[in-house]
């Protein structure tokens, strides 16, 4: 596609003049096509004033003023005129005597005007005193013309809103209109200066939300200077442009760059490292979660926290999108750790968030707040303890949106956003004790939710994974019980997802090494694979329903492709070079074919992957 030539042909022809127009011809009687269509496109006309000073009129009008500024000036001295400077150059040119007598008439003309100029001029001293003499008037430009219409008269000042100089009528309506932008201008220079004398005193509780939660955008938004906001707008647009000429060579490799060695490789593929993106607060937290934006497909969110309970502490939301990987798009700052978060798939712009203290929150990214939108609090039914998952669902019969979220303390809970507060609905609580609630068969409902997935088609059925290891089918419309239980692993259930073709499977990962592939109408798992370290999260891919990846502690990346190799992974790879490093969450972008891997020092990276890795199931 690079090397491709595109010839463009340039023509005087105007592409938007009407086609195929038709009139009616009367000498042959029929409608015929118009051929010949004007191709001329106007884009400015003025009608001027402009004379040029040779010809005519303009001689006659210099003439003219000539004479009037002669007139005003004391003893001013006849000069001849343009026609007589003519004539008598025709006279030198051509000395012929119809010339010669034309001459003579002229100048008696000349005398005779001078003559009664003068008896004039003595008869108005014996009457007058002499007048003032006047500058001698320049003549107008003509080539630097200012239209009368257009200039601003100086009127004396009012009084008491009246106009006090009696101008005509016409000007009145002029100077009135001239004294309300006036008005209006005054008190939109009042209003500024009241405006930072605001600011000015107030400086210390500035600096004190500063300090505390706050969003920083990459650029800086005042809220009420207009011009600003058209700066940003272009300089963000100038730090795309010099981010994209930086890493010309990884977005030239994004684009274009198909791995030719795969041919060679059998089955196997590779991932090419593409951009790495790390905020300089955020190099000591974890990556917690990544979504990709269901409507802008550069755009993810990344949330940071920590999974060690001792070491807990701020936490931090950043939306980068691929298009700038040097600076996030977006930044939110918390008091507590995030631990998840989900895009909704029709409202883009809506994001909502899981805290390590139990919190639920909603960020409304078209809203220039530090703070979310919508959160949770104690009276309105947090969790107790640490939030590990959120999903969107569809609206509601009202049409309010609404979301669920899974946490340690056994409960799921139904998140309304019913007028602009958030309502909590108990949809199932897992009992710790085992007391309170009895499953099919006798089994006893345990443990504390760590993750859960819903199913695609079928609204009200989804799965819970646990700290137990253990993976329930649950149901919205049975909140006191479950529909059935999965002996799924040994450890905590890091990861569960339903596939996004087929509908019976659905994938888990955990701690204890494994990622078992599942029908959910049975009660053994169809594959398991033993990667030799925990496992930090899995997730299928967009595009094939047999492709699917997983990262391990170890900081290892390992995509399967059940259709080609049902046994081994067809790429393993390093992904985190440095040591007490592990990486935590992979998520594949739903268009591109890339992949996002985050680790535990809150670094961003983004692969692709090699034409192996991405072969479409026929």
């Amino acid at each position: 596609e690079l090397k491709q030539e595109i010839i463009r042909t340039l023509t005087a022809d105007n592409p938007h003049i009407p086609r195929d127009i038709v009139r009616f011809s009367f000498k042959e009687r029929a409608y015929k096509l118009v051929d010949d269509m004007d191709h001329t496109a106007i884009h400015f006309t003025l009608n001027g004033y402009l004379v040029h000073k040779d010809s005519d009129e303009g001689r006659r009008q210099s003439i003219r003023s000539s004479i009037e500024a002669g007139s005003f000036i004391e003893e001013a001295p006849v000069e001849t005129s343009a026609e007589a400077t003519e004539e008598g150059e025709a006279k030198d040119e051509e000395p012929t005597e119809d010339a010669e007598e034309e001459g003579e008439r002229a100048e008696e003309a000349e005398a005779a005007e001078a003559a009664e100029a003068a008896e004039e001029a003595g008869a108005a001293e014996e009457e007058e005193p002499p007048p003032v003499k006047a500058p001698e008037k320049k003549l107008p430009n003509q080539f630097n013309f200012i239209e009368r219409s257009s200039t601003t008269y100086h009127y004396p000042l009012r009084e008491k809103g009246l106009q006090t100089d009696p101008a005509p009528f016409e000007t009145f309506s002029d100077n009135v209109n001239q004294w309300y932008i006036y008005d209006a201008y005054m008190e939109e220079l009042e209003r500024q200066q009241r405006a930072k004398e605001k600011e000015k005193t107030k400086p210390a509780a500035v600096k004190k939300e500063d300090m505390k939660t706050g969003r920083k955008l990459s650029y800086v938004e005042p809220p009420h200077v207009e011009s600003l906001s058209k700066v940003a707008k272009a300089a963000k647009i100038a730090e795309r442009m010099v981010n994209l000429n930086m890493f010309d060579d990884i977005a030239q490799d994004f684009k274009y760059f198909e791995d030719a060695s795969d041919e060679f490789r059998g089955q196997e593929g590779t991932l090419l490292p593409l951009w790495k993106f790390q905020y300089e607060k955020t190099k000591k937290l974890a990556v917690t979660a990544i979504s990709w934006n269901p409507k802008y497909k550069d755009l993810f969110a990344v949330g940071y926290g920590s999974y060690d309970f001792m070491k807990q502490g701020h936490g931090m939301l950043l939306l980068y999108t691929l298009k700038n990987p040097s600076f996030p798009e977006y930044s939110f700052s918390s008091e507590s750790g995030i631990m998840c978060l989900d895009f909704h798939s029709d409202h883009s712009h809506l994001l909502a968030v899981g805290f390590y203290d139990g919190n639920v929150a909603i960020y409304n990214l078209k809203k220039a707040s530090s703070q979310p939108s919508y959160k949770s609090s104690a009276k309105s039914g947090k969790h107790t303890e640490p939030v590990w998952q959120v999903k969107w669902q569809k609206d509601d019969m009202d049409n309010n949106s609404n979301f669920f979220s899974v946490s340690s303390d056994g409960r799921i809970v139904s998140w309304t956003l019913v007028k602009n507060e958030l309502v909590h609905m108990d949809v199932i609580k897992l009992s710790a004790d085992g007391t309170t609630m009895q499953g099919p068969e006798g089994l006893q409902l345990l443990g504390s939710g760590t993750s859960f997935d819903f199913h695609k088609k079928i609204d009200h059925l989804f799965l819970v994974g646990t700290e137990e290891g253990k993976i329930y089918k649950c149901s919205k419309s049975y909140s006191s019980q479950f529909l059935d239980v999965f002996e799924a692993h040994h450890m905590s259930v890091d990861s569960i997802s339903w596939n996004p073709f087929h509908m019976k499977v659905f994938i888990s990962c955990s701690s204890d090494w494994t990622v078992k592939i599942w029908d959910h109408t049975i009660k053994t798992p169809m594959f398991v694979y033993d990667l030799r370290t925990a496992v930090g999260d899995v997730a299928w891919s967009p595009y094939s329903s047999t492709v699917f990846a997983a990262v391990t502690i170890d900081g290892q990346a390992h995509v399967f492709d059940l259709n080609i190799n049902k046994l081994e992974p067809l790429c393993t790879q390093l992904v985190v070079t440095r040591k007490k490093n592990k990486t935590t969450h992979i998520q594949f972008n739903p268009v591109y074919p890339v992949i996002l891997v985050g680790d535990e020092q809150g670094l961003i990276t983004c692969l692709k992957l090699s034409p192996n890795l991405r072969k479409k199931p026929k």
